[in-house]
């Protein structure tokens, strides 16, 4: 997966490799392949107890123009599905789908060759269909404005279609945690799909042609939107903040570093999952944000939870936000500068073997709950070559006695297996479905 633009930032050794010329008659553009963070860094895990979620990629080392927004365009085809490596988007949906009753292997594989190539001409920025009528006209004046269409399995998929055999040991379900308050109707589903875009009508356009494209083959089982900072809205490109006005994503790791990919994409290994290879396992939960609550404490409390500094993102053991954490220091009273139920500390690698995933949130916002309070968090995203070393170790961590729990409130999940990238003429999911 690459993205192209017009940008001429100095670029990194992946995305010059990723580098090819224009192929039309316009002007040319770059493609690059965008960083992204992971819960093992020095930045806030808050996704993996559900709090908040990082700016998980980086953007061009100068800012971006509002009216270059829509020229940005993600490749389709490549070694990773579009998604996960593609610098965060400004607006997102994450929906899941259930194979109609009595549809089996062959329907699916019809729904996903059908999915993909729709996908395929909307994130080169072309309607849907060459027919009138055939597409809603909704992004008609829009760019591809970085689009992507992402396709994951979970669990039932592999009994409806009759592939139990190849269903790999990462789908086994999530264990319970205490923190959790899961809606089954907004959990799990046959297959899912993250639809990513920085701008609105653009993703929605998706949204809708993905759910037309279903057809009589799956329904809707849930739907979630999400929102992130729009590239270009601040004068510099700089780490978000979440909701809760915290810094995120400091200190992620770059796909270039050694260890990326092992962390985060699935190796060769046992040809029964050979489908998998390259792909990757998406955890999704719908986390809201006690707000109301959390907007009380003074921002002296608010850092003591979090264990780094609202104004700039850096640790309470000092430095700047990129300086790592320092988990041993302590003030003059004697006491840790960064309490032992931080959240920083707690989700620190260091605390948890290393563990790691790559965190790709959106934030959201439903309205109002009935008491009053904002119905809004945290579309949590991390992706990670096994979900039992990654996500799984983590939160247990963080259930045990995180600082911030009492802010948060885990109220949807999900987890699905995402193959790997496609070559032109195919399908994502073919060597699945053809197996």
């Amino acid at each position: 997966m690459s993205t192209k633009n017009k940008a001429n930032a100095p670029r990194s050794t992946a995305q010059q490799d990723a580098v090819t010329p224009d192929s039309g008659g316009g002007l040319s553009r770059r493609r690059l392949i965008g960083g992204a963070g992971a819960a093992g860094a020095a930045g806030l895990v808050l996704g993996a107890a559900g709090g908040a979620g990082g700016y998980a990629a980086t953007r061009d080392a100068e800012p971006t123009a509002l009216t270059t927004i829509g020229s940005t365009e993600v490749m389709f085809h490549g070694k990773h599905q579009p998604g996960i490596l593609t610098p965060l988007q400004a607006r997102g949906h994450l929906i899941a789908f259930d194979l109609a009753p009595g549809a089996g292997r062959k329907e699916a594989a019809a729904l996903m060759r059908r999915w993909s190539a729709v996908a395929e001409r909307l994130m080169a920025g072309r309607p849907t269909g060459d027919g009138a009528g055939q597409d809603t006209g909704v992004a008609l004046d829009a760019g591809p404005s970085s689009l992507t269409v992402t396709f994951g399995f979970g669990r039932t998929f592999f009994d409806r279609t009759g592939l139990v055999a190849h269903r790999p040991p990462g789908l086994d379900p999530l264990p319970a945690f205490s923190s959790d308050h899961l809606d089954a109707k907004r959990s799990d589903g046959d297959v899912w799909v993250q639809i990513g875009s920085d701008d609105a009508l653009v993703a929605f356009h998706a949204l809708r042609a993905v759910q037309k494209e279903a057809g009589a083959a799956a329904r809707v089982r849930w739907q979630m939107n999400g929102f992130n900072r729009t590239p270009g809205a601040t004068a510099r490109p700089m780490t978000a903040r979440n909701l809760m006005g915290q810094v995120d994503g400091t200190g992620n790791p770059e796909p270039e570093e050694s260890d990326f990919e092992q962390r985060v994409f699935v190796p060769a290994g046992d040809p029964a999952y050979a489908w998998l290879e390259g792909g990757s396992y998406a955890v999704v939960r719908r986390i809201r944000m006690l707000l109301d609550d959390w907007e009380e404490l003074t921002v002296a409390r608010q850092e003591q939870v979090i264990g780094r500094r609202k104004a700039d993102g850096a640790p309470l053991s000092g430095g700047t936000e990129t300086t790592e954490m320092d988990l041993d220091k302590a003030g003059p009273d004697g006491k840790l500068l960064i309490p032992d139920n931080a959240h920083a500390r707690i989700s620190s690698p260091e605390k948890n073997g290393g563990a790691a995933m790559l965190r790709r949130p959106f934030s959201y916002h439903d309205g109002l709950t009935d008491d009053g309070s904002p119905d809004a968090g945290l579309l949590f995203i991390c992706w990670q070559a096994d979900p039992f070393r990654g996500f799984v170790p983590v939160q247990r961590k963080l259930d045990r006695g995180d600082a911030l729990s009492p802010f948060l409130r885990h109220e949807a999940s999900g987890l699905f297996a995402v193959p790997g990238g496609i070559a032109p003429g195919e399908y994502v999911g073919q060597r699945l479905l053809e197996a």
